[in-house]
């Protein structure tokens, strides 16, 4: 025996359609509104499959669903011999439709990508996509109508921000260790328009806590060369 000819479960337009718009309308309802940075690669290496010097040059406003409901996953928040470390882990859910006409036709890519960064207002944090699900709910009526984005919590290192949005391309202006970058000089952002106002070619230490002129300072006081210098010439 076959199936029964009189039900079409699979292969109605119709019925994929109204799911879909079910589904889209859900997530716009219980969903909130985040930036999805696509990631552009700038030099790949073939051997380690990765890329050093990474760019995010865009930000699109999507609409996305949280599926965390009893708070972050992952391993939280612990202390390790390399200081204390935060591996918050959250699940984000958006319609495929419409990650394809807002994103995907913009930036000629078919699905979310392992390495694109979303800014989660709720929290104030950037978050790195590393892993898309493509079947969270297993062909309803026959299609699949949604993706599962797994995300961390994203640690900079030296990605060229330029998406816009001032919340997220600071972090490039506080945290990159970058000498280039620091010669060349930094864009100050407005905070209020998220513009450029400004551009300082002084380089600035980046790091609150280094003690670099502490020691400098100490060192002078345990060895002075000041009054006499075996290695330079008319000193005896």
């Amino acid at each position: 025996m076959t199936t029964s000819v009189f039900f079409n479960n699979f292969d109605s337009f119709a019925e994929k359609k109204l799911i879909e718009d079910l589904i889209i309308e859900s997530i716009r309802i219980y969903g909130i509104d985040l930036y999805y940075c696509p990631r552009t690669i700038n030099n790949k290496d073939e051997v380690f499959n990765e890329d050093t010097i990474s760019s995010y040059d865009n930000a699109y406003l999507i609409e996305m669903y949280v599926k965390n409901v009893e708070g972050f996953e992952g391993e939280g928040d612990f202390l390790s011999k390399f200081n204390i470390q935060i591996r918050d882990e959250i699940t984000f859910t958006v319609a495929q439709r419409v990650f394809h006409d807002d994103i995907g036709a913009e930036e000629i890519t078919y699905r979310p990508q392992e390495g694109d960064l979303i800014f989660f207002p709720l929290t104030e944090k950037v978050y790195v996509v590393k892993f898309v699900e493509h079947e969270p709910v297993f062909y309803q009526l026959g299609g699949l109508q949604m993706y599962d984005l797994r995300c961390e919590l994203f640690e900079y290192s030296n990605e060229n921000l330029n998406t816009g949005v001032y919340e997220i391309d600071r972090l490039e202006t506080e945290y990159s260790t970058s000498v280039e970058a620091n010669a060349n000089g930094f864009i100050d952002i407005d905070a209020n328009t998220g513009r450029p106002i400004s551009i300082s070619n002084t380089y600035f230490d980046n790091d609150q806590f280094a003690d670099n002129d502490t020691f400098e300072t100490g060192g002078d006081e345990i060895i002075d060369w000041t009054e006499i210098d075996p290695f330079s010439e008319g000193n005896i």
